[in-house]
C-alpha cells in the first residue's frame, strides 16, 4: 500500500509566495478565490454573478489542483481540499439561493470532474471545517448551524462521488471541541447524512479534549492522530508501537490511516533558546514553559520543517499512517519531509 505525504489548501511555487499577495502569482488558477459576506452585501447588484464567477473558477481550481497532485510521485498524491470554495453557503442570506435545484444541480456537474480526476490519478482527498464547527457544543443551536456546515462539506465530497462508502477516498475532519466532549458527537452522528457518517473523521485537539477522549469514539468514527497537538496537550512524544496509535489505525476499519504532523514556529520557541539553535533534537515542554515559552503559541504551525530529529520521529509512523503536513508553506513543506524520508530509505 502506497505510503503518502500530504499538505494543505494551497499550491505554493517557492517560499517567495508565501504570506503575500505574491501567493498564487504563478499557479493562479490552482488556487481558490473568495470574497465576503459584506462585499455581497453591498453590491447587491453584482452579488449574484460574484457568487457565479466564485463557484466555478473554485470548483475548476479543485480539479487543476488535483491534476497537479497526481502528476507528483504515488506517495505525495494527497491533498486537502479548501472549504470556502462555496461563498456563504449556509449563511441566512444565502441559503436559500445555493439550494435552488438548477444551482444544485450546476454545483453537481462541476464537482463531479474534481472526484473522477481524484479516482482517476489515485489522489487521497479531504476537507476540514473551520473552528466555528462544533458538534459537541452545549448550544442546540451552534450544534444545529455546525451540522448545516459540516454537510455542506458533505455536498461538496458527494457532488465528486464519495461518501458512498467507509472512508472510500475522501475524509471530512473536526476536532472534538465542545464541552459535551466525546458524547456530544455520538449524540450528532444519527443527525447527519448516511453519507457523512461515512466521511467524518475526528482529531484530537491541543487544547483540549486529546488522543485519549477521542480514542472513546473509536468504534464509531475514524479518528485522525494529530502528533503535534499530542505533543502540546500532554507533552509526549508518542511512540509508533503504542497501543493508542494501534487502536487509531483500527479505527479505519481496514482503510488507510491519515495522521496529521506540524512543529512549533520559531519565534514561539525562541525564549528557550536565544542562541537560536532550537531545530537540533527533541524538546522537553516543561523546559520550554520554565524558559518563557507559553502552550497557547507554540501550538501555532511552522512555516516548514526544519528539525530533523522530530520530523525522523514522525517518519517512523509511515509505515502504518499516511502523513498529512500542516506547515504553513503547504506543498513544499511536505515535499520537505518527502525528501528526507527519501534521503532515509523509507520511500
Amino acid at each position: 500500500m502506497i505510503q503518502r505525504f500530504g499538505f494543505c489548501c494551497k499550491w505554493l511555487n517557492d517560499h517567495s509566495e508565501f504570506g503575500g499577495m505574491k501567493v498564487n502569482a504563478k499557479d493562479r488558477d490552482l488556487n481558490g478565490r473568495s470574497t465576503t459576506m459584506r462585499w455581497l452585501r453591498e453590491h447587491p447588484d453584482d452579488a449574484v454573478q460574484r457568487q457565479w464567477d466564485i463557484m466555478n473558477h473554485n470548483a475548476t481550481a479543485a480539479r487543476k489542483l488535483v491534476q497537479r497532485v497526481g502528476s507528483l510521485p504515488p506517495e505525495r498524491r494527497m491533498v486537502r481540499l479548501g472549504s470556502e470554495m462555496l461563498q456563504g453557503y449556509t449563511e441566512a442570506n444565502w441559503i436559500d439561493w445555493w439550494q435552488q435545484p438548477h444551482i444544485q444541480d450546476h454545483c453537481a456537474r462541476i464537482f463531479a470532474p474534481v472526484g473522477e480526476m481524484a479516482r482517476r490519478l489515485d489522489v487521497k482527498v479531504s476537507f476540514h471545517p473551520g473552528q466555528f464547527c462544533v458538534l459537541s457544543s452545549e448550544s442546540e443551536d451552534i450544534r444545529k448551524r455546525s451540522i448545516e456546515e459540516f454537510e455542506y462539506h458533505v455536498d461538496m465530497a458527494r457532488w465528486m462521488g464519495f461518501g458512498k462508502s467507509f472512508q472510500d477516498g475522501c475524509k471530512i475532519n473536526v476536532h472534538i471541541s465542545g464541552r459535551r466532549g466525546p458524547q456530544g458527537i455520538i449524540d450528532a452522528l444519527p443527525k447527519l447524512s448516511p453519507e457523512a457518517r461515512n466521511l467524518i473523521t475526528i482529531e484530537n485537539d491541543e487544547m483540549g479534549w486529546g488522543l485519549d477522549a477521542s480514542l472513546e469514539l473509536e468504534k464509531h468514527v475514524a479518528l485522525v492522530m494529530d502528533i503535534h497537538h499530542h505533543w502540546i496537550r500532554d507533552e509526549e512524544y508518542i511512540e509508533a508501537n503504542d497501543d493508542r496509535v494501534k487502536r487509531v489505525i483500527d479505527s479505519w476499519r481496514g482503510q488507510r490511516p491519515t495522521m496529521h504532523y506540524s512543529y512549533s514556529r520559531d519565534e514561539w520557541l525562541t525564549p528557550a533558546y536565544p542562541d537560536g539553535n532550537m531545530h537540533e533534537g527533541f524538546h522537553d515542554m516543561q523546559t520550554l514553559l520554565d524558559k518563557g515559552c507559553k502552550k497557547q503559541k507554540l501550538r501555532a504551525h511552522s512555516e516548514l520543517l526544519p528539525n530533523r530529529a522530530v520530523n525522523e520521529w514522525a517518519l517512523t509512523f509511515l509505515p502504518e499512517l499516511d502523513i498529512q503536513v500542516e506547515a504553513k508553506m503547504k506543498n513544499l513543506a511536505a515535499e520537505q519531509l518527502h525528501n528526507q524520508a527519501v534521503e532515509l530509505g523509507l520511500v
